[in-house]
């Protein structure tokens, strides 16, 4: 006799997003649920991912609505003392599988990792073992986004056989210095590359920056669970873009904020994923001074790098060469979140993945209509070029004026830690935040407007749910 699952919903990845959906689908309703990963264990990426990477963001931002990462602390020592904490792998990792005990504590829950679903079956790597899918089942694809990692993604690049290229992953494990380093990338792994190694005493001259794009970066300090801080940036933005007649323009004017950062302030970069990052670390990447930006990086061979553009850089004949250019926010086409059978996970509102997820759990567990969900979570995407930066902005601001406005949804969100824009039910109120409160509802009506226009901007029509009047995107 075939062994079958016992669940009504099929979770594929366990990852940051596969986690928080099921984490508010399970505490808002009786439903039973299968996690299935490829993987070993919970916590998607993070089980395989470079030994000091640390969250870009606050804890409390990432992770699943019932238990906050890293308890709300905040940092007591070192540059970014009185910001909140930013785990680091190990937490992360330990986090997930206590979230997953927890899952399977309620007894609705079972997790199968190192296994596949094929089919309509999930058939274990290790075991063979095979256990069907019921057909009423509804299959939660949480690996639409998966992010591609150095370790697990070979570089884009050709390699010569007597060339040392590695993964970000083993630059702890190198047992001689050479005398150049090459990090090859543009996004927060490259960063996070050149300030470990410049952390550990490297001189910024051995170090060769290959940056085929410039990025912008958000400047951590603001992105922070304090609403007078935090909502003082999507004010910002919507006040810039009313104020701007091109992109490029915007982002000047967040930088003149102290919104948005830049290495480089004599070259206008056209990356927008926009990671956040310390002063303090800006500061140390300006000390590399040997950045190359010749566009894709073709080749690597002993003593030179040769780029698509016909261009041959000459490097150490003994330098390390570290791949970082993998792609760790993936932009695939956007695609109704509830689907025929299929629930696919995306962000909802502009960035913060994990609160989107467990919006998206909240709402499949508290309505019955497809159309209604997809109607109070259209489907956001990452950000990379500064037009589908301001393209995310534009969409995840109207998904969150259609959730806020309803007053189950805007009342549980201001509950959930991994909301940035909540203000939590015990706030005391103060002066600063009604006064971030009306900057940001004076500026967000024009500011969206000059955002789609920028972007040229062609979703959905209007940003009203069918019950009443939007609200601003921050009192979600």
């Amino acid at each position: 006799m075939t062994e079958a699952l016992d669940v009504d919903y099929l979770v594929v990845g366990a990852g940051a997003m596969g986690m928080a959906f099921a984490d508010a689908l399970v505490d808002h309703s009786d439903a039973r649920v299968a996690v299935v990963d490829r993987r070993h264990g919970v916590g998607g990426h993070w089980l395989e991912a470079y030994p000091f990477v640390r969250l870009h963001q606050s804890s409390c931002f990432y992770g699943v609505p019932s238990t906050v990462l890293g308890g709300g602390r905040l940092q007591e020592t070192g540059p970014e003392a009185g910001l909140q904490v930013r785990a680091a792998q190990p937490e992360i990792v330990t986090y997930f599988a206590q979230v997953a005990q927890r899952l399977q504590d309620t007894g609705r829950v079972e997790v199968l990792t190192n296994a596949d679903v094929v089919g309509r079956s999930v058939v274990s790597r290790v075991s063979g073992r095979r256990v069907e899918v019921p057909d009423a089942c509804r299959v939660v694809d949480g690996r639409y986004l998966a992010p591609g990692i150095p370790a697990e993604t070979p570089p884009p690049f050709a390699v010569a056989d007597d060339v040392h290229v590695l993964p970000v992953n083993d630059l702890v494990r190198l047992e001689e210095a050479p005398s150049q380093y090459v990090v090859v990338g543009s996004g927060k792994t490259a960063t996070d590359a050149c300030v470990w190694l410049l952390g550990r005493g490297v001189d910024p001259d051995a170090i060769c920056w290959v940056r085929p794009r410039d990025p912008w970066m958000l400047n951590r300090a603001l992105i922070q669970p304090d609403p007078e801080v935090f909502l003082g940036v999507p004010a910002a933005i919507f006040e810039a873009a009313a104020s701007s007649a091109t992109l490029d323009e915007v982002f000047l004017r967040l930088e003149e904020a102290d919104v948005m950062l830049r290495v480089d302030r004599s070259v206008t970069p056209t990356m927008a994923k926009a990671p956040t990052l310390g002063v303090w670390e800006l500061e140390l990447l300006r000390t590399i001074e040997h950045v190359v930006r010749h566009g894709h990086l073709a080749a690597v061979e002993r003593g030179r790098l040769v780029f698509a553009d016909g261009t041959v850089v000459g490097i150490a004949d003994d330098a390390v060469v570290v791949h970082c250019a993998a792609d760790a926010l993936r932009n695939p086409p956007l695609v109704p979140v509830w689907g025929p059978g299929t629930i696919t996970l995306q962000p909802v509102r502009a960035g913060f993945p994990c609160f989107g997820a467990a919006v998206t759990g909240y709402v499949e567990a508290t309505r019955s209509d497809d159309a209604e969900k997809n109607w109070l979570c259209p489907p956001s995407r990452y950000g990379n070029s500064l037009a589908q930066w301001a393209d995310m902005n534009v969409r995840g601001t109207r998904a969150a004026q259609a959730f806020g406005a309803e007053p189950d949804i805007a009342a549980w969100a201001h509950t959930v830690a991994l909301n940035p824009s909540r203000i939590p039910p015990e706030h005391p109120g103060s002066p600063g935040l009604d006064a971030v409160r009306e900057r940001l509802a004076a500026a967000t009506a024009p500011g969206l407007a000059a955002l789609e226009r920028l972007a040229g901007f062609a979703g959905r029509g209007g940003t009203k749910s069918r019950h009443e009047a939007p609200v601003p995107a921050s009192d979600a």
